[in-house]
């Protein structure tokens, strides 16, 4: 079976001051993940504290390069077929997002996939991958 990707625009997510730089960040095309300012491990979804150690965090640039971790293209949701995915990245963090311009059904776990941004109807674009 064939699910060509349809390209469609996201909602626009919520911006608060504590995400700002990440969605400033993504205007221009970079993806950030925070960081520990004390034990230096990087962590996603955002948080001000570390959950390794309790300590201040802070945005560091990522490579946008990834594997996928797991997938599932949904057919039912939504007005077309999509592919949500969990992208381990190379600093090491596994974010949820969906996988992008290609067949879905080729999506496979362990693939090598990388950052590209997705449209959102008036506000930054959203983090989302496509295969290598």
């Amino acid at each position: 079976m064939t699910t060509p990707h349809t390209p469609t625009v996201f909602s626009a997510p919520t911006e608060y001051p504590d995400n700002a730089e990440f969605w400033a960040a993504a205007r221009e095309g970079r993806l950030l993940v925070k960081h520990c300012d004390d034990c230096g491990k990087p962590h996603w979804y955002p948080r001000t504290l570390c959950p390794h150690c309790m300590g201040t965090t802070s945005w560091k640039q990522a490579s946008g390069r990834g594997t996928v971790y797991s997938c599932s293209v949904t057919r039912r949701a939504g007005p077309t077929p999509f592919c949500m995915a969990y992208v381990t990245l190379e600093e090491g963090v596994t974010m949820m997002t969906q996988i992008v311009d290609c067949d879905l059904d080729s999506v496979r776990i362990g693939q090598k996939v990388e950052l590209t941004f997705t449209p959102t109807d008036n506000g930054p674009p959203m983090p989302t991958f496509r295969p290598v």
